[in-house]
């Protein structure tokens, strides 16, 4: 039988579609507010994930994650870039694809199966935020305020995906450095993993992150123009040793 042949045996109505397949999209981000206090001491730093409140059926009134119905002339990555801009403003955001959600009776309005994407950004990305053409509201919400509110359709489960994905992220790449300034200190750095990953601690996380031979030469030591270590009092009483982070890629192994 030739390749033709197998063609003609084809028929598509045999088959159902899904109903649509749309894109949903976690965008998380630190938010900062400084203490006010007579001490300096380091920022108030906070988790928090972009809502929007639907404007129509299904769910109409209710918080759910940006997203919508992909075209035929469109990736889903182009979609999910598409939908968030229509309900939020939001632009040229770098989001990574983690999953794919098809439990049946997901969506009220038929088999859907719906691709998730979810990115950790900047909060001034996030600063010309409004509520577009496809949604009533858009708002920043602290994550745990967000894992306890009664999300549209399965949002809640994705949210939750999403968060374990930044989390391992955030203990396996270099995003942290997307929310330090150039020059940071040690207590800065561990204040942003922190944020993200709640019960991450490490006494020894200075010697660690600057001694142990899988992790050394991922950041370094800032120096003035006469070599001297570059020291910062930006959130302490006492001058701290600035960093900052190499290009080195670390390469991760069960193994070494």
């Amino acid at each position: 039988m030739t390749t033709n042949d197998q063609g003609s045996n084809y028929t598509p109505g045999r088959y159902r579609t899904p109903d649509g397949a749309p894109s949903d999209i976690v965008i998380f981000t630190i938010t900062s507010t400084e203490k006010k206090t007579a001490k300096k001491a380091l920022p108030l730093r906070e988790l928090q994930v972009l809502l929007i409140q639907r404007k129509s059926w299904p769910f109409e009134g209710q918080w759910a994650l940006p997203g919508g119905f992909c075209k035929e002339t469109e990736d889903m990555y182009a979609c999910a870039k598409r939908e968030l801009q229509e309900e939020t403003g939001v632009t040229n955001v770098h989001m990574a694809y983690f999953n794919v959600y098809s439990q049946p009776g997901r969506d009220p309005r038929g088999w859907m199966i719906s691709h998730a994407f979810f990115a950790l950004v900047q909060e001034k990305w996030l600063a010309e935020r409004r509520a577009d053409t496809d949604a009533e509201d858009v708002r920043l919400f602290p994550v745990e305020e967000a894992l306890q509110m009664a999300l549209a359709f399965d949002h809640g489960v994705i949210l939750r995906d999403a968060l374990q994905k930044i989390r391992e992220q955030m203990l396996t790449t270099v995003i942290a450095k997307e929310f330090l300034p150039e020059e940071f200190t040690i207590s800065e750095l561990y204040q942003v993993i922190q944020t993200v990953v709640p019960d991450f601690e490490e006494r020894n996380f200075i010697r660690k992150i600057t001694s142990t031979q899988s992790r050394k030469g991922l950041i370094e030591e800032v120096t003035d123009r006469g070599g001297q270590p570059k020291v910062s009092n930006r959130y302490s009483q006492r001058a701290a040793q600035l960093y900052r982070f190499t290009n080195l890629t670390q390469q991760l192994s069960l193994y070494s």
